[in-house]
């Protein structure tokens, strides 16, 4: 007799192993079916050489005591066992600009923030402040942001444009694009973007930035620990190829790739929105919904270069470089011309174990237009096989490897003679390991001309299915953890979930 669960989760992303985790939490039967080796989607990692390489997740923010992803992560029963590293205070990110030897800081704290950067600017400190006070001003109005609280998206603000804001706050070029220096975090087009995505995405780090200590696979580890404890299933090698719909049209249940079937009452799709599209069958959805899905301009996808050290060859910095080769490029940094690639890099450095004032490593990240990689479309590899896709792949990624050095070696000069082994990871590996449309970064790209054209509810035509994750509305931890409240509040109603996070707040007060 096939085992029937109150709710089925597909994919094990955060999105889906947040939503997991709550409603098991409620004493509801939850299993998770993931079609990897290995949970948690962006969370993953990977070991080469004994290092750990993070693939998605480099960063976190609002993990500060009474932040909201603090709140969030300790209501999941997780914030205490995560192993934190809180990044340098006085700049946690540093952008610069071509041959500029200024690494211009974003500080953790808001006085902080306006302090550091007013060194640079001093004639702009209001127009800092401004900014600042702005950006609070935007977070608070979005639903879940603060645990509980505004049920509804406030129009005004989802059509205020980041461009348009940041030019309207000062006239100084330089500032402008500093303050826009870290919009790799959202897919890079600060003309277009609605300035929610902007804060949304800053505040957090602003608030507080740490890194995981041993990557963010440990967040991924922890959820499926208390997931079992609440007695959950979690599967992995479990690719969902079909859904099962009964004689009356009603979604039973999922068949697998080798032929399994998983029965529930209740559906929570934490795979790419085409992909579910597909699962469902065109024919069960209308044509408008449809066709304004498939209208989404995915986000960018990018290459990663990972770089093993020489001991003890740098010093260890705990901060990103976000680096630009011009000032202009902020505005749409995903846009460049080929031979001249890579015109921006993002740059970090993960401490060495036995020489702690050493970094063992180094990740740089640059887009990449899934274009440059079609050609290889048709192959997939989810193992390390380095040489699944053939020769060709191999001098292409090595060709790009060497254009990121040589970029690189404008800031690290000795930066070959220090570098014992360098592996790459390209938009398939995205596509393939995280399962993202095309490689991309982080879902789909928004415009403030037409904010509610990418929005979508949790809760789907079919009555039994509801969606989480980075396809639906917001991306990065904290946006797919609010998500996947969200969706949990769709299953078990709003005021639950609203009397739960607002019993977490009282406590938290009462410790205080």
């Amino acid at each position: 007799m096939k085992k029937e669960f109150d709710i089925l989760v597909i994919g094990s992303g955060l999105g889906g192993l947040v939503s997991a985790l709550v409603l098991a939490m409620e004493g509801i039967k939850v299993c998770v079916l993931e079609k990897n080796n290995q949970y948690g989607g962006n969370l993953q990692t990977f070991s080469r050489d004994k290092l750990i390489f993070d693939t998605g997740v480099h960063y976190l923010g609002g993990l500060s005591k009474g932040q909201n992803l603090h709140q969030y992560f300790s209501y999941l029963g997780i914030m205490d066992e995560l192993q934190l590293e809180k990044m340098d205070e006085d700049g946690y990110d540093k952008i610069t600009f071509g041959d500029d030897e200024i690494e211009y800081p974003h500080a953790q704290g808001y006085e902080n923030f306006v302090e550091q950067l007013s060194e640079y600017f001093p004639e702009e400190r209001e127009n800092l402040e401004d900014y600042c006070e702005e950006i609070q001003r935007v977070c608070s109005q979005f639903p879940r942001y603060n645990l509980v609280g505004k049920d509804n998206y406030n129009e005004e603000i989802l059509h205020l444009n980041t461009k348009r804001f940041i030019e309207s706050l000062t006239t100084n070029k330089k500032l402008q694009s500093v303050l826009l220096g870290s919009n790799f975090l959202y897919g890079g087009d600060s003309e277009n973007v609605p300035f929610y995505v902007h804060a949304l995405t800053v505040n957090s780090y602003i608030q507080s930035a740490y890194k995981c200590i041993k990557g963010g696979s440990q967040i991924s580890k922890l959820l499926i620990r208390r997931l079992r404890e609440h007695g959950a299933e979690v599967h992995k090698h479990t690719e969902v190829s079909e859904f099962i719909f009964n004689e009356n049209n009603v979604l039973a249940g999922v068949k697998t790739t080798s032929g399994k079937e998983y029965l529930a009452k209740r559906f929570i799709s934490n795979i790419e929105i085409r992909s579910t599209i597909k699962l469902i069958g065109e024919e069960r959805l209308k044509k408008s919904f449809l066709n304004r899905i498939m209208s989404w301009e995915p986000v960018p996808s990018c290459f990663s270069v990972y770089i093993v050290l020489k001991p003890q060859s740098i010093p260890n910095f705990n901060y990103n470089i976000y680096h630009y080769s011009k000032e202009e490029l902020v505005w749409n940094a995903y846009r460049y011309e080929k031979n001249s690639w890579p015109e921006t890099y993002m740059l970090s450095s993960t401490q060495s174990k036995h020489y702690p004032r050493f970094a063992e490593s180094l990740t740089a990240i640059s887009y990449m237009d899934f274009d440059e990689v079609k050609e290889w479309e048709r192959t997939f590899n989810t193992v390390a096989d380095e040489h699944e896709r053939g020769e060709l792949y191999e001098t292409f990624k090595l060709e790009k490897a060497e254009k990121m050095i040589n970029a690189l070696e404008k800031k690290i000069p000795n930066l070959r003679q220090i570098t014992s082994k360098i592996y790459t990871s390209s938009p398939l590996s995205y596509r393939d390991y995280i399962g993202s449309f095309n490689g991309n970064m982080y879902g789909y790209s928004k415009s403030s001309e037409n904010p509610l054209k990418t929005m979508v509810s949790p809760r789907t035509k079919i009555d039994n299915l509801f969606l989480t994750g980075q396809s639906v509305n917001m991306h990065g931890i904290l946006g797919c953890t609010i998500g996947a409240f969200n969706t949990c509040a769709e299953i078990l109603g709003k005021e639950l979930i609203d009397e739960r996070l607002t019993q977490l707040i009282n406590k938290n007060k009462s410790e205080k």
